[in-house]
């Protein structure tokens, strides 16, 4: 192809119609935290006559996670690899150009066998394509290897004295930018470059309108400084290409990007799917109600609002439609306890919760994280809403974070909160909590959107997780997607199993550097409420409860599982395990009695159904082959028990069977280990090591749900263990539970963001 290098421009450029081929580390990538949201909102999808171009010296494969960050605008082609790689913006080839290229190549093992005997050449352990590239010192550049090159039909290009890449003959940034304008119908005249190092040298011999940024290269700038379209700018980074396109009358007053949204009055921000309250319509007038669910969860975070902390809580309020008339945004929780805290309700239609929940979430996203993909369904039509829901609470929560506030997002329902609100709120301290449990990378990788949602989550300045395996599975997922630095690391032990079971790990990350970011990491595992348990387990009720639970047992050994309806949870295993009990020590038979508590999944969870048909039909085998005129081996229950009774319940059984196939925590584990401790009995807690309060419960009896003679044995073991050894247990796992309640959660995990945004504001006075 042949390049017609611009001869003559125009005196100005047009706002509304012009190109900026850019480099990306120390340009694109630099520069304050407004520059950039300006630079942004320039190549926004509303400005059709404006484009971007990349141009690094990067691998394509490391460009990849920019391609995700909302802090950056998303480019329409992209030029990596020095100019050896050209493609569109969604990352299909720019064909012709591409084969032309490849046609010059020699081949990587050409290269490497050429220069093989010439010393201080060190290849880069960078992703590259079509190019080979090296350490070197100045010395070391020789005219013997600059000929060996010539002989290998390649261009030698040396850069900043120590990076020396060899390249197809012509090949280069400059040179691709110019095939780039040709085969793309680009007027030449319309191409403003930026750049910082001699690697961008090439971009500013092309004649074309250029931009040196601020902090350069200082060769670069002498190389350029006699070029009339040049523009030298002060400021680094986007501000410096703010400068430049402004020197060039790309930017014109009318055309200045709007301001940053402006701020409201919360100090701290509670971004959670649900309401801290039930909404009821009764006599046609809305009321509020405690939550139905025991949870202790929203009672702790409430109480970060009971002084004179200003706060919100943003949540989805559902309704007729988005838009439903006399709709009132903001409602106090409680004027009288919390007097400034105002719940910020989103109004969600049925058919939006429908979606981005009951099928989206639960069908896409819960078998994942989970780790049973087969499940998985994924749909894109369903992935825009979720989008689409995720926007409208990042939006609520801009609106109402004060400057500088805390943001704490929940759960994986609102994973992409961050990527929308970070641009919003460059000044906003993002805290995310998961409440499940964080699959491995192999497994998280599969969903489709999985870049996207971890570009979101690299916005966040501190991600908390239960346990730090979650963690390491965490980081692993951000490692297949963008390089990282490892910024600090922790023990694991004395706190958390580490080799003695499935989900230990030794050493735990505490922080890392990616995508430009710093993002502290940490372990905290949800406590529970000890206190309303003890309470509850020493009131008559609960007593007269436990009783009655003790008589309805008639002298057997009470085994209680609860959890909800759902296959994560093994409660087909489960039931397996305890018909392999009976079979094979059939001294139990008569003396044990399986309490088996199922919570119903919520209305419209049609992928439950299935499984609670064969449950069904389980416990109707088990007990139509054991059963005898006075005793039952599995009593069922498929509804939804008060707190009370489910209190009443721990009290009078003397095992707890809790074995998921995998679980984010568990708290139905501690929950038992409150209730004996309040009632100063011992009780034998059988746990899989695939939930995430085995790392924690040291004393818990731990088994695979997946290994069918371990769920038989580990029951075995808790019916016949001497009393001493159940007494010892029960006290060990009794003071971890009361030490780590949910309020010591809830401040823990305060604690560590302020302290991580304690240290980001330290870094960057040092720096």
């Amino acid at each position: 192809m042949t390049i017609a290098f611009p001869q003559r421009l125009a005196a100005r450029l047009s706002p509304d119609n012009f190109v900026l081929a850019t480099d990306l580390d120390g340009t694109l990538l630099a520069g304050g935290v407004e520059g950039r949201r300006q630079v942004r909102e320039l190549f926004s999808a509303a400005q059709a006559g404006r484009r971007l171009v990349f141009v690094t010296g990067r691998g394509l494969e490391s460009i990849l996670p920019l391609l995700s960050d909302p802090t950056i605008p998303a480019p329409d082609y992209i030029i990596a690899d020095v100019g050896a790689t050209i493609v569109h913006g969604d990352l299909r080839p720019v064909e012709d150009l591409q084969q032309e290229v490849a046609a010059r190549w020699p081949g990587s093992q050409a290269v490497l066998k050429a220069l093989a005997g010439f010393p201080g050449l060190q290849r880069q352990s960078v992703p590259q394509e079509r190019r080979c590239s090296f350490l070197a010192s100045e010395e070391s550049v020789t005219p013997a290897l600059r000929a060996a090159v010539d002989a290998l039909g390649c261009d030698l290009l040396l850069s900043a004295g120590c990076y020396l890449d060899v390249l197809p003959r012509g090949v280069s940034k400059g040179a691709a930018v110019l095939r780039l304008a040709a085969a793309a119908g680009i007027d030449p005249a319309t191409i403003v470059v930026a750049g910082d190092t001699l690697n961008d040298l090439s971009m500013f011999e092309t004649g074309l309108r250029g931009i040196v940024v601020g902090g350069a290269e200082p060769a670069l700038a002498e190389r350029v400084r006699k070029r009339p379209l040049v523009h030298i700018a002060g400021d680094p980074g986007c501000d410096g290409i703010l400068e430049g396109l402004a020197h060039h009358g790309a930017l014109a007053p009318r055309d200045d990007p709007a301001p940053a949204m402006a701020s409201g009055t919360a100090e701290l921000v509670m971004v959670y799917h649900r309401l801290p309250y039930d909404e009821v319509v009764e006599d046609g007038v809305l009321r509020h109600r405690p939550p139905r669910s025991p949870n202790g969860i929203m009672p702790t975070l409430l109480r970060f609002f009971a002084g004179a902390r200003a706060g919100s809580w943003v949540a989805w309020s559902q309704q007729p439609s988005r838009d439903p008339e006399g709709f009132v945004t903001h409602v106090h929780v409680d004027r009288e306890r919390y007097p400034n805290l105002l719940a910020a309700r989103i109004p969600l239609s049925a058919d939006d919760v429908d979606v981005f929940y009951k099928k989206f979430s639960k069908e896409a996203f819960w078998p994942i994280i989970f780790s049973f993909p087969d499940k998985a369904e994924f749909k894109q039509a369903h992935w825009e809403r979720f989008l689409e829901v995720n926007r409208l609470f990042a939006a609520q929560t801009a609106r109402e974070a004060g400057e500088g506030a805390t943001v704490w997002v929940h759960d994986y329902n609102l994973w992409m909160v961050p990527a929308f609100l970070r641009p919003l709120r460059p000044d906003l301290r993002i805290a995310f909590f998961h409440h499940t449990a964080f699959p491995a990378s192999d497994v998280f990788n599969i969903l489709p959107w999985r870049r996207d949602i971890i570009g979101s989550l690299l916005q966040c300045d501190y991600v908390g997780f239960h346990i730090p395996r979650y963690v390491e599975n965490f980081v692993d997922a951000v490692r297949s997607f963008a390089p990282l630095d490892i910024a600090g690391t922790a023990p694991c032990a004395p706190r958390f199993l580490t080799y003695g079971c499935a989900l230990g790990v030794d050493t735990m990350t505490t922080a890392i550097d990616a995508g430009g970011r710093r993002v502290h990491l940490g372990a905290h595992p949800v406590g529970t409420d000890a206190g309303l348990i003890e309470r509850l387990a020493l009131g008559p009720e609960v007593a007269r409860q436990a009783a009655d639970i003790r008589d309805y047992l008639g002298g057997a050994t009470g085994i209680v599982s609860i959890e909800r309806l759902d296959y994560v949870k093994g409660t087909l295993e489960k039931l397996q395990a305890f018909e392999r009990l009976l079979e094979q020590h059939p001294e139990h038979i008569g003396k044990v009695t399986l309490l088996n508590i199922i919570t119903p999944a919520a209305q419209g969870m049609e992928i439950y159904e299935s499984l609670r048909v064969e449950v069904d039909r389980t416990v109707g085998r088990i007990n139509g082959r054991f059963s005898t005129l006075n005793w039952v081996p599995v009593r069922y229950f498929y509804r939804s028990l008060p707190f009370d009774e489910v209190v009443a319940h721990y009290a009078a059984c003397a095992v707890a069977w809790i074995t998921p196939l995998r679980d984010g925590l568990n708290l139905v584990a501690k929950e038992f280990v409150a209730a004996k401790k309040a009632t100063g009995e011992s009780g034998v807690l059988i746990l899989s090591e695939f939930a995430g309060a085995a790392v924690e419960l040291h004393g818990a009896v731990l088994t695979n749900p997946y290994d069918a003679r371990a769920m038989t044995g580990a029951l075995h073991q808790a019916l016949t263990m001497g009393e001493d050894e159940r007494a010892y247990r029960t006290g060990r796992m009794a003071m971890i539970v009361a030490e780590h309640d949910v309020t010591r959660w809830g401040n823990d995990f305060l604690a560590a963001v302020e302290a991580a945004g304690a240290a980001a504001m330290t870094e960057a006075r040092a720096a």
